[in-house]
């Protein structure tokens, strides 16, 4: 259990939030390309604000490496959060100091105040205890509202946690309730589909779900190694040859433990990523040589439509194909719509898998799309997340 927002008395205090407003920019222009991250933290802080509280944000932008870089300023965010919620959102020209602590002190019920980068100071990612003091110091309670940085002990994530009265936000708490679902009493059939690149990228995630799930389907870049695993020629398609070995044991783990593991039947392969009009759709027995990988094939697609109606808890992480690159993205889309139709609970993991979801129009027919890549990963993997374990009673 995580302690909750709600069981804290926040009205008219100081309430230091961590939130994710780490939004993808224009190269060339500097501005916000996609504003999701600061929408998801919206029912946070404006639940905040019904209750008087002096709200006081702090993200990371970009990777600025313990430096101070202009264009990975905050302002930008703040504008554009301050235009969501309808009123001025102020900003510092740092994250800790006397002159930020003054500000902080001096909010009025009802303000909001963004901090500056909290990765202009290399102190915040090696969770240096004095720099999370100051930090605390700022506020009186602390609110944990980024989940996609849970999976990290930075100061901002965990250190806080440890000098102010903590809970999780809104957000960080769907996260954890949703992703919980998965690994303690799921609704059977729970059934999982892997993709990405690499086995490597999710080999801690299957070997934790061979225990919980009824059916398993493995589709993407991962899928060629199991494939060559059962002695298949798999042509250019991408393969982690130092895995076979390891893929082998996995689908005799599965094997005993009664979980169907289904891999593609057929595939669509090309010899060009560039030339994408110039592919093939094979059975998986009979990949060319010079092509390679880059779609599950239609077969699949049907077999996997037909698994996914039968279950009632899916999670999905990775996707099946190129989705990138039309027409390489018809496997990906076919699973979003199958999830999309059916009754049951359904899980997206972040990263790549959210991004097709989102690209395909069907992120509000999923139960849950995950805002965290790399968290929501290590999370199904069944690790502890430091910016989690803080927050638990």
């Amino acid at each position: 259990m995580l302690r909750r927002l709600q069981d804290l008395d926040v009205k008219s205090k100081r309430v230091l939030v961590r939130v994710d407003f780490n939004v993808p920019l224009d190269k060339k222009t500097g501005a916000i390309t996609d504003d999701t991250r600061i929408r998801a933290s919206l029912p946070t802080i404006n639940y905040l604000l019904s209750q008087n509280a002096r709200v006081i944000l702090m993200s990371h932008l970009g990777r600025p490496d313990g430096q101070v870089v202009e264009s990975l300023r905050m302002d930008k965010v703040a504008r554009r959060l301050g235009e969501l919620l309808g009123k001025e959102v102020l900003v510092t020209g740092d994250c800790v100091g006397s002159d930020v602590e003054t500000l902080a002190l001096g909010l009025k019920d009802g303000q909001v105040l963004m901090l500056e980068n909290l990765r202009f100071h290399p102190e915040e990612e090696k969770n240096d205890l004095a720099f999370a003091q100051k930090l605390a110091r700022l506020g009186e309670i602390y609110v944990n509202d980024a989940f996609a940085t849970a999976h990290r002990a930075h100061a901002s994530t965990e250190g806080v946690a440890h000098f102010l009265p903590s809970c999780a936000g809104f957000l960080m708490q769907k996260e954890y309730d949703y992703l919980s679902k998965v690994l303690e009493n799921p609704a059977k059939p729970l059934l999982a589909i892997t993709g990405g690149a690499k086995v490597s990228d999710k080999l801690k995630l299957l070997l934790n779900l061979l225990s919980r799930v009824n059916v398993l389907l493995i589709g993407g870049g991962m899928a060629y190694t199991f494939l060559k695993a059962r002695g298949l020629q798999i042509g250019t398609s991408l393969c982690e040859n130092e895995l076979v070995e390891k893929a082998k044991e996995i689908m005799v783990e599965a094997s005993k433990a009664g979980v169907e593991l289904l891999l593609p039947l057929d595939l669509v392969v090309a010899k060009d990523l560039n030339n994408p009009s110039d592919h093939l759709v094979v059975p998986v027995e009979q990949i060319p040589a010079e092509y390679g990988g880059v779609d599950i094939g239609p077969k699949t697609r049907e077999l996997f439509k037909e698994k996914i109606k039968q279950a009632k808890t899916i999670v999905w992480n990775g996707p099946v194909g190129v989705f990138e690159i039309p027409p390489f993205d018809q496997g990906s889309r076919a699973i979003a719509l199958a999830l999309a139709e059916s009754t049951a609970l359904t899980i997206v993991g972040g990263g790549d898998t959210a991004a097709a979801v989102e690209k395909f129009g069907l992120a509000d027919k999923i139960s849950h799309v995950s805002t965290g890549g790399g968290a929501s990963l290590e999370f199904l993997e069944g690790r502890s997340l430091p910016g989690i374990e803080v927050l638990k009673n």
